[in-house]
């Protein structure tokens, strides 16, 4: 088991640049099931441990994968071997459930188990599974796994989306992609990540509108092709940065931000005293000297609002924000449970049903920590980048989900971070 130990004190400053997006690289990697003829090359393909799941996954159906070089992917699905998806693999991730709909649209029938995750609360796959039935497909779901049929083919219909869920916007936009008709999914996800893959969509051939709006449009298609696409920058990871940046009282630029896709966080920091500053490449993110942190309150909501993923590295910096700030989390409700481990560091921070209290500190004081999830354990390493003295953080396999390189990329911009194997000496490895 691994940990990294971080040692407070050092201002970040330099630049990151960012990798491929998370959220729309497993959205595309699950799409490119969907093309008969031709090869699909990725590029900026982020290397992180969700996307080798989902290269593993698709490589068990009988895609050939090729690995051009670290970032770029090469996915030819002209075949597949198998129509079913086995817990081994879906259980390490729930956005691999998500080659459901490509499979059942491609051959008629698909078997996937149920799946697994980050535990941050209910994110039900029954969205996916009602948008699925009302494109016709017979659904039964027994002994863990998920039988979908459709003999006939999928056939247009008209989707509404209890909950704006990205997973199965993007996985009933694919689906929809092959069926007879005319698809509509209304209460969309708006989500960078769903235009992205939307994007790569329209250029293999199919007739996708409305992406980044509230009611998407899909016009199905006989087939659809192999293509070149380069997969997005990451916006929680440029976010992640930007907090790193204002939290050590640094100055980076993050190569690659997109205003765009950005901006709700960008806007939160500026509230808390962080200059934050567009160009064409990116974005600059600075504390000013002599500026303290001011607080403000945050609401973590479907985009355009304040992304939920990103509401843990923000609770983070507010913890020494003066003044009393509150963050309302109206996504999940089991994504507070970090709060116990920046209490452990000083934090003053208290639940009160959805939203977390802060009181902010003069500082933190480094602790032994563990994150619970992905973004929890993100924060924590945030925390340990301001606080006096050395932060050991547990949890690392869930960062290694979501991040490519983060200790690397901390590293290079002056963060005094180490991941060490668990039960050597931190002293050796992290110098004060």
């Amino acid at each position: 088991m691994q940990k990294i130990y971080t040692v407070g004190g050092r201002r970040l400053t330099g630049e990151v640049r960012l990798s491929g997006s998370k959220n729309a690289a497993l959205a595309i990697l699950a799409a490119t099931l969907l093309p008969e003829h031709g090869r699909t090359t990725l590029t900026n393909v982020p290397r992180i441990s969700d996307v080798e799941t989902m290269l593993e996954t698709l490589q068990h159906l009988g895609v050939r994968v090729q690995h051009s070089d670290s970032n770029t992917v090469t996915l030819d699905a002209g075949t597949l071997t198998s129509h079913e998806a086995p817990y081994e693999l879906i259980k390490k991730m729930r956005a691999s459930f998500s080659v459901l709909g490509p499979i059942l649209a491609r051959y008629g029938q698909a078997r996937v188990a149920l799946p697994g995750g980050c535990d941050i609360g209910a994110r039900p796959v029954d969205y996916h599974l009602k948008g699925l039935e009302r494109m016709g497909a017979q659904i039964t779901v027994e002994h863990g796994f998920v039988h979908a049929a459709a003999k006939e083919g999928l056939r247009g219909a008209s989707i509404y989306l209890d909950f704006p869920s990205v997973g199965a916007t993007t996985h009933l936009m694919a689906a929809a992609a092959l069926a007879d008709g005319i698809t509509t999914i209304a209460n969309a996800a708006e989500e960078p990540d769903v235009v992205a893959a939307a994007a790569l969509l329209n250029r293999m051939g199919a007739r996708v509108r409305g992406a980044g709006t509230k009611e998407i449009l899909i016009e199905g298609v006989r087939s659809l092709r192999g293509v070149e696409y380069a997969v997005d920058p990451d916006r929680i990871e440029a976010g992640t940065f930007a907090v790193a940046a204002a939290i050590t009282g640094g100055d980076l630029y993050i190569r690659g931000a997109i205003k765009e896709h950005t901006e709700p966080v960008a806007r939160k920091l500026m509230e808390a005293g962080a200059d934050v500053r567009y160009d064409d490449d990116g974005a600059r993110v600075r504390l000013p000297p002599g500026r303290s942190l001011k607080a403000t309150t945050v609401e973590a909501s479907p985009h355009p609002g304040f992304p939920t993923d990103m509401q843990p590295p923000f609770a983070a910096l507010l913890t020494l924000a003066a003044g009393t700030s509150v963050i309302t989390e109206t996504v999940y409700e089991r994504r507070f449970r970090y709060i116990d481990e920046l209490a452990r560091m000083g934090a003053d921070i208290k639940t009160k049903a959805n939203a977390a209290i802060i009181v902010g500190v003069p500082r933190l004081t480094g602790a032994p920590v563990a994150g619970s999830d992905l973004r929890a354990t993100a924060a924590l390493v945030l925390a340990g980048l301001a606080a006096e003295g050395q932060t050991e953080v547990g949890g690392i396999k869930y960062l290694d989900r979501g991040y490519e390189d983060f200790c690397g990329k901390l590293q290079a911009v002056g963060a005094n971070v180490r991941r060490v194997e668990d039960g050597d000496k931190a002293t050796e490895k992290v110098a004060a």
